[in-house]
């Protein structure tokens, strides 16, 4: 028997949390193993991190382990709503609720506020009226909420330590 080593995160679930599974279980048989020890809703949904739609719950765990395993998220959206704000500007796009705050801030500087990766770098994603500032591995599903869905960001600059 091989183990895998599972790491995931899900509504109401901001931190990351672990357990190891046979590779030859599948996502369905891991879903249901987590949903009974978090007590989710049975209708939660299983991502792969950074994809934007559920995986299919019929695949084995062996088909889809990086060299760290692999990477889920449980949540009752399909999608969150994500708009991110900078100088003004608002832009908005769905992601899936596995998707990393990395990946949004990535998408949003560089891709629509036209930074380069070094600005982007200088920068951070904060929740919007919050100075709430996920760490960029955090999945948008573990601070969006079900019904609302969506979550708004500001980007704004890094604070600098001067020493």
């Amino acid at each position: 028997m091989t183990s895998i080593d599972i790491f995931y995160q899900g509504e109401g679930i901001r931190e990351i949390a672990h357990f190891e599974a046979d590779a030859e279980h599948s996502f369905a048989a891991i879903k249901i193993a987590i949903i009974d020890k978090h007590s989710l809703d049975k209708e939660t949904l299983i991502f792969v991190e950074d994809c934007d739609e559920p995986v299919d719950e019929t695949c084995l765990l062996r088909d889809h382990t990086g060299h760290a395993g692999i990477k889920a998220h449980l949540h009752r959206c399909r999608h969150v709503e994500v708009t991110v704000t900078f100088n003004g500007e608002t832009v908005p796009h769905r992601f899936g609720p596995g998707t990393t705050v990395a990946r949004v801030k990535t998408w949003a500087a560089e891709h629509k506020f036209g930074m380069t990766p070094q600005e982007a770098g200088e920068h951070v994603l904060q929740i919007a009226g919050t100075k709430d500032r996920p760490d960029p591995g955090t999945h948008l599903g573990a601070i969006a909420s079900c019904p609302a869905c969506k979550i708004a960001f500001d980007l704004v600059p890094n604070e600098r330590v001067n020493g």
